[in-house]
């Protein structure tokens, strides 16, 4: 196991940083803020590319579409947004939720939205006309976390009510509820196979969903706020309050790294967002230190 210290920090936001996203080519990576932006950056310069303004508040999650001409946020100002990463402009403002918009994802053909947040249901929404396709109800306290299965079959989510609800898309019903966490759930993520299934909770807790049982990896001190599992699935990523990320060897549930750099004095403050680039060799970080980690992966010995 190895302490790694920061490669590269990406300074321009003047608030926390929510949320980093990759496009599916690795060309861009996406920040959204609570300055009420998201910035686009060039993979391979550093440099900031453009600066998204249009949200009326903190800007919580952004995610791109499988072809990666288009964003999506979500904002406390109660809104998703959706972005033309070309021009570089709003396509829709999709409006529905009637609290603070927490979480938001493509599904995997880019023809869906998801989003939830503090209203405590999910919508799904067709992400050609901006109109809202169906209304997911079960939970019973706000949504903090969603993530499409690679097929585009299920969509986790996950609450502060302490459950997990896996739904089946074809039908839009709830097909498992994950129970038994420890406490609530920060950020949920799909591997790439989609048999498992990663949460950032006290611990970070990993599922394999079929027949469904969970395991803990310990070592964080403080909450753990986002999860991203390696573009080939077998390490996992996580960053916490305790203003570090780790790398874990998922099949042997070990960790591998720990990275350390980011800097913030307040409780509960620290990574609160993790993202793979495409080709496996880089980690981005979101931090509440208004900066964006950039983290060269060590080469990881497999058994």
């Amino acid at each position: 196991m190895s302490d790694i210290t920061v490669k590269l920090s990406l300074t321009g936001h003047s608030g926390w940083v929510n949320s980093v996203a990759y496009s599916p080519d690795g060309a861009l990576l996406a920040s959204g803020s609570d300055d009420q932006t998201i910035k686009l950056w060039d993979s391979a310069t550093r440099n900031e590319q453009t600066t998204l303004k249009g949200h009326a508040g903190t800007v919580y999650e952004v995610a791109f579409s499988a072809d990666g001409k288009r964003l999506v946020s979500a904002s406390d100002d109660h809104t998703v947004k959706l972005w033309d990463t070309q021009r570089h402009q709003i396509e829709a403002t999709l409006e529905g939720h009637t609290g603070q918009v927490y979480c938001v994802a493509f599904s995997p053909d880019a023809s869906t939205v998801a989003s939830g947040g503090h209203d405590r249901v999910i919508r799904l929404w067709d992400a050609v006309t901006g109109s809202l396709k169906t209304t997911l109800e079960g939970h019973t306290s706000f949504v903090y976390a969603l993530a499409f299965s690679p097929d585009g079959k299920t969509l986790a989510t996950a609450s502060f009510d302490r459950t997990i609800k896996l739904w089946d898309l074809t039908t839009n019903a709830v097909e498992t509820t994950l129970e038994g966490t420890s406490s609530f759930a920060w950020s949920v993520a799909f591997s790439p196979d989609g048999q498992r299934l990663a949460a950032g909770c006290d611990t970070v807790q990993v599922w394999n969903l079929y027949p469904p049982s969970m395991a803990s990896l310990k070592g964080h001190e403080d909450w753990v706020r986002g999860v991203a599992f390696s573009p080939d699935g077998k390490n996992l990523a996580s960053g916490s309050y305790d203003k570090t990320a780790k790398l874990w060897d998922v099949s042997r549930g070990q960790e591998i790294a720990t990275f350390r750099g980011h800097k913030s004095k307040m409780q509960w403050t620290g990574i609160v967002s993790v993202a793979y680039s495409p080709n496996g060799e880089t980690l981005a970080t979101a931090s509440t230190d208004h900066t964006v980690g950039l983290w060269e992966i060590p080469d990881v010995p497999q058994e």
